[in-house]
């Protein structure tokens, strides 16, 4: 119960809806009991500037699975403006969606035994998700400096969102490098290029061009991929096989292990029966990208792997090829003495 899920914006709010869908319909208790309060509420403050994401929410409200207070809204958007995001237009009602966020923020705090840090959910293209994110992102650690803050973003597609697409990505990243401790990076053509990979969407191919992937099976995706990452996992349970929710500040302890590296890319495999490693090895490294578009060459100061299958015993026999491939593909800095980590988890 450390943890506060801070969604901000129409994509945070999505994402946010297809993570609480698959936590509360394919988790086991167990496993939901480090983000929900003791009173079985969702650990979420869910933010936006127009009502039309929100308003969805609300069913949640009535079945008692999310506070009515943690519903933060406002009226009149953010234009796709960083600058309109993180200062607001100045109106006394506006101004106050900040203030409402972290008083909010604030009582939920409360609620915890104890204080971990924010997981905080946004994208970097709108008004809202960059600008009111980035705002968020700097009070919370200017109040609560001792929490750790995790930032999952959602960069646009290359060209097409909006105007000011680049220049809200740039400022947002910048405050972002700043004020978080991670940043957990999905891009918008990445993300469509996967789904489509994986048969969400199949459609014929109309005048020689790939039909278009829904936003509903991006955001899930996304969702499934933080799923992946953040399940509590049998390597972090304590003695008791109780887990405690400190997935996602493991993740930085792991994976950020300089203060200046805080970006963080995410692959996954799924993969139906007994997994071959091996071949889930091969498949996940086919996809990795090798260079920069300037053509300079990638290197990861870190590695993590997750494995989460009915069974341990065959991914720990086939460990040490899994990770030495995993390895090579992402070329681990030779100045990190121990690069690689991983953890498992059994699903039934």
């Amino acid at each position: 119960m450390s943890l506060i899920w801070l969604q901000v914006g129409q994509c945070g709010n999505q994402i946010g809806q297809e993570w609480w869908h698959l936590l509360c319909n394919n988790a086991s208790d167990t496993d939901r009991y480090p983000y929900f309060s003791r009173d079985g509420m969702i650990n979420a403050i869910c933010v936006d500037s127009e009502p039309k994401v929100i308003r969805k929410l609300w069913k949640r409200v009535k079945k008692g699975s999310l506070r009515d207070s943690n519903l933060i809204v406002g009226r009149k958007g953010r234009g796709n403006n960083w600058a309109f995001g993180y200062s607001g237009d100045g109106t006394d009602t506006e101004k106050s969606l900040l203030a409402r966020t972290m008083e909010s923020f604030r009582h939920e705090l409360e609620r915890r035994d104890c204080y971990s840090g924010t997981v905080l959910l946004h994208s970097l293209c709108g008004g809202t998700g960059s600008g009111l994110g980035a705002r968020l992102c700097e009070e919370i650690r200017d109040t609560y400096p001792a929490g750790h803050i995790l930032s999952v973003a959602v960069a646009p597609h290359e060209t097409g969102d909006t105007p000011l697409q680049h220049y809200n990505s740039l400022l947002c990243l910048s405050w972002l490098q700043r004020y978080s401790d991670g940043i957990l990076l999905f891009q918008n053509d990445d993300i469509m290029h996967r789904v489509a990979a994986l048969g969400e969407k199949k459609v014929p191919l109309v005048s020689g061009v790939e039909a278009p992937v829904s936003i509903a099976a991006m955001n899930s995706h996304i969702a499934s991929c933080l799923a992946g990452l953040l399940y509590p996992t049998n390597t972090l349970r304590t003695r008791s096989a109780v887990s405690v929710g400190i997935e996602p500040w493991e993740i930085i302890r792991t994976l950020c292990p300089m203060t200046t590296l805080k970006f963080l890319h995410t692959a996954q495999i799924c993969r139906r029966g007994t997994p071959f490693w091996d071949r889930v090895t091969l498949s996940l490294t086919k996809n990795i990208p090798r260079t920069s578009p300037d053509g300079r060459l990638h290197h990861s100061t870190s590695l993590l792997a997750v494995s989460r299958a009915s069974q341990d015993k065959p991914f720990l026999l086939s460990q040490d090829s899994v990770l030495m491939k995993l390895k090579q593909s992402y070329r681990c800095v030779p100045w990190n003495p121990f690069p690689i980590d991983y953890w498992t988890a059994l699903q039934t």
